[in-house]
């Protein structure tokens, strides 16, 4: 599904899930963008997505410009979730999303008025104005509905930078893959190698290239929490930069391509080199969810993607208050 935050400007609709009860298709702060002809990401699908893409385009047609709608999932639309969905709908303009697009690699609010009078603030991560004016707000709270000092209902709304930083090191066939599998997923990406005509020329947004004589460097200076993943030309570029990696001295995820024999290799060879037995334990090499054993590059980057999911999940599980961790 594409990103909304990268969807053309045109007249739209943005419809958020603004809180939910029980069980749900989408969290709270899910969106979906919806156009007169197309829509870009979900809120879950099924019957509650073929509702608010049919009220979006009633709005588009003349409606009111924003509206709180809330929908029991199972008596009201038939749904086995049987939870209850809160979505706001809001006509939104391309400055508005531009704003936004300008500002993804931060944490910015949307604080959008759905009483009285229209209003439409946005903040920084830290709950500052950036533009307009805004309620006080609970930060820590997440996405979420409020009432200000008159009584009136106001979305605040987190569009929330990737937490999840990879740091892929090889151009070749499989890097290549597993860049065009992390393209929608919630990451940013620093793709690494020292041959630049092995970058293609047209990248996903969430990308950025570095050619370098010197990818080690970039691995010792990388921010803690950092996800590391190497599958370079070159064996002993591989090692070298293991080598850098695990002795970081944070324990940050990393995955290394290859076999069973090349892991036993290196580990033997980083020992020798001053490596620690733990955290050569914490390298994962094979790298991919085990149990896939197909070798074509996509399938691989399945499996890679797969991991780093389940990886991101453990890292960044929303604790008490659901306020979110610092990005990396």
């Amino acid at each position: 599904m594409d990103d909304w935050l990268q969807a053309p400007a045109l007249p739209a609709v943005l419809v958020t899930v603004a809180r939910v009860e029980g069980s749900v298709p989408r969290e709270a702060g899910a969106r979906m963008l919806v156009g007169a002809a197309r829509q870009w990401d979900t809120v879950g699908g099924g019957h509650l997505e073929l509702r608010a893409v049919e009220i979006a385009r009633a709005m588009l047609a003349g409606g009111a410009p924003r509206r709180l709608e809330r929908f029991p999932l199972g008596p009201g639309l038939g749904q086995c979730c049987g939870g209850v969905a809160h979505l706001a709908f809001e006509r939104v303009d391309g400055a508005h999303l531009a704003a936004l697009a300008a500002r993804r690699t931060v944490d910015t609010w949307r604080l959008v008025a759905f009483d009285g009078e229209p209003g439409l603030a946005l903040c920084d991560e830290a709950g500052k104005p950036l533009a307009g004016t805004a309620p006080a707000f609970d930060r820590a709270a997440g996405t979420h509905v409020l009432r200000d000092a008159d009584g009136r209902r106001w979305l605040a709304d987190l569009v929330a930078a990737p937490r999840a930083h990879v740091m892929l090191f090889g151009a070749g066939h499989v890097g290549a893959a597993i860049v065009r599998a992390l393209a929608e997923l919630p990451c940013r990406v620093t793709w690494v190698d020292e041959r630049d005509a092995m970058f293609p020329a047209n990248l996903p947004h969430n990308v950025t290239v570095e050619a370098t004589d010197v990818p080690e460097a970039l691995a010792q200076h990388a921010a803690p929490g950092t996800f590391f993943l190497v599958m370079t030309h070159s064996h002993a570029l591989d090692q070298r930069l293991a080598e850098t990696i695990l002795k970081r001295p944070t324990d940050d995820w990393f995955g290394l391509i290859g076999s069973d024999t090349k892991r036993k290799q290196f580990e033997r060879r980083l020992l020798e080199r001053g490596v620690d037995g733990a955290r050569l334990d914490a390298m994962v090499c094979p790298v991919g969810v085990p149990g896939i054993e197909g070798k074509q590059p996509a399938v691989i980057a399945v499996a890679v993607a797969a991991q780093l999911l389940m990886a991101w999940e453990r890292a960044f599980a929303p604790g008490p208050g659901h306020a979110l961790p610092e990005r990396s």
